[in-house]
């Protein structure tokens, strides 16, 4: 029986665990680039036990960032600091994922804390500023964002795609082993995928196949360049948990394309296309679990997914009864570096401090003295908190 420590294979790469740090927006970038805080942010994580390791989102172009402060890998200047904090997650036995996006909408943004609510715009023409872009006209959230967006012709479609295949070429030059796709959140993807955001009468809007499109095309387009025996995954936004978007009961058969044309993987998640959401379950515990175990099942891909599965017997639990995969931790990842070994520590694990590299270890279980005073929080009964079926 698989459990959260147990390895994880998934094509020709080897979890040492089934625990994931998700992809976190950290707004510390300088034109795109990596740099000794991402290498000392990720690398701690890496030292700390986790399975695979996520940077945020990386943006494929300058105009699908979130902020200007946000991460890319649209020219080929960025590929050393990638490569730095690759090397850095080999080292510690962790393996480097990188998830690449591209806002669309939703870009052209201060950083949260600075303009005082998530997601205010700079104008188009402000010097830190770009054109929004999206399959139609349609600002975000009815009316939230101010400025137009630019609806994409076809050749510009093409050439975002274009885009996607040269990041990729691009990650796999910087030494990442696991590359996922960002298809949901409200970026540019999940617009196209949206009958919110997608007005379009071409064949890129209407039908869900025709919705679907432009992720499909995304995918085919890193698939060219992408190994075979490396994993291609997708976060894709199935429910946008409003009457007239995306909805997750038609996610099936769009998975079950996107795994017909090679993807490895899915990543289950919002699509976020919209502040008007009805009766969103996401804040719950486990909240996307049984979702993930039904795609699992029917569509017969391997399933992740994330959302408040930071309590260890949850997470254990969606592992142990193969209801997923992998789990993916973000806040959990920001807020304990180790998580992976206090994890263990709360679920009994013979030897927690063998999750992380040897010399790690050694140090975290000898000459402990007062062990109030070490710093590890002692074994703890920690109320399970996932709601009954």
């Amino acid at each position: 029986m698989p459990h959260l420590f147990s390895p994880y294979t998934l094509k020709d790469v080897t979890l040492r665990n089934r625990i994931a740090m998700s992809p976190m927006t950290m707004y510390r970038s300088t034109e795109g680039r990596l740099d000794d805080f991402h290498l000392m942010y990720l690398g701690a994580r890496a030292a700390g036990g986790f399975g695979l390791i996520f940077p945020e989102q990386v943006a494929i172009a300058p105009e699908g960032r979130t902020t200007p402060h946000c991460a890319g890998i649209w020219d080929d200047q960025q590929v050393e600091g990638h490569a730095r904090v690759t090397s850095m997650i080999d080292a510690m036995g962790s393996v480097a994922a990188i998830q690449l996006g591209h806002t669309g909408r939703n870009g052209s943004e201060l950083k949260p804390w600075v303009g005082g609510d998530l997601g205010v715009q700079i104008p188009p023409e402000h010097p830190e500023g770009w054109q929004v872009v999206g399959p139609s006209d349609v600002p975000y959230g009815f009316g939230k964002r101010v400025y137009p967006v630019h609806p994409l012709s076809v050749a510009e479609i093409k050439a975002i795609h274009r885009q996607y295949a040269e990041a990729a070429r691009r990650a796999l030059d910087a030494g990442y082993r696991w590359l996922e796709m960002h298809f949901a959140h409200g970026y540019l993807a999940a617009s196209f995928y949206s009958p919110l955001a997608n007005k379009r009468e071409d064949q890129y809007g209407g039908s869900l196949e025709n919705r679907a499109r432009f992720l499909i095309e995304a995918l085919d387009a890193v698939r060219e360049v992408w190994p075979e025996h490396l994993p291609l995954t997708a976060r894709l936004g199935c429910d946008d948990f409003h009457p007239d978007g995306a909805q997750f009961e038609e996610s099936f058969e769009t998975v079950g394309w996107l795994k017909e044309h090679g993807l490895d993987m899915i990543d289950l998640s919002m699509g976020g296309n919209t502040d008007d959401m009805r009766e969103p379950f996401f804040p719950t515990p486990s909240a996307w679990v049984e979702r993930g175990a039904r795609m699992r099942a029917e569509v017969g891909i391997p399933t992740t997914v994330s959302w408040n599965l930071g309590v260890p017997q949850n997470a254990d639990r969606a592992i142990r009864e193969e209801k997923i995969d992998l789990v993916l931790l973000g806040r959990p990842a920001l807020a304990n570096p180790h998580w992976p070994v206090w994890a263990a520590r709360e679920l009994g694990h013979e030897d927690p401090f063998e999750l992380v590299p040897e010399d790690w270890g050694w140090w975290l279980q000898n000459f402990r003295g007062h062990d109030p005073s070490i710093g590890w929080p002692g074994i703890t009964e920690v109320a399970e908190l996932e709601q009954s079926a």
